[in-house]
């Protein structure tokens, strides 16, 4: 199996090294192996996990709903019911933010139109 050094980790995940320790200090990296030097090494499981974490934390889900996914996750298949509720909740708090972001940008792309066309005829003023 291969394995990733925190640097090569944030990398691939582009995020700051700081975020991973801070994952592994609020308890949502459990089981990181270190190595001889005590450095944080990462499996290929463990990157597919924290790929997980980016993307929910990307859309908005708090660190105490992850930490209880992943505490879930460590528990194994008997809560794999409560894993699958908690990703469909999860998912209709995304696409209800969504649909709000897509109404707002109307209000935004109004206001740039006025802006240019305000700007437009002010031009010609002063021609």
């Amino acid at each position: 199996m291969k394995y990733f050094s925190i640097s090569e980790a944030s990398a691939q995940l582009n995020i700051p090294d700081s975020t991973l320790r801070y994952y592994e200090k609020k308890g949502l990296l459990p089981l990181i192996e270190r190595d001889d030097a005590g450095r944080r090494l990462f499996s290929e499981n463990q990157m597919a996990l924290l790929e997980t974490l980016v993307c929910l934390k990307n859309t908005h889900m708090p660190i105490s709903q992850i930490k209880r996914y992943i505490d879930w996750i460590v528990e194994g298949n008997r809560t794999l019911d409560a894993r699958l509720e908690m990703m469909q909740k999860h998912k209709q708090a995304v696409l209800d933010e969504i649909s709000i972001m897509q109404e707002s940008l109307k209000g935004i792309d109004y206001k740039i139109t006025r802006y240019t066309h305000q700007i437009q005829e002010r031009n010609q003023d002063e021609d």
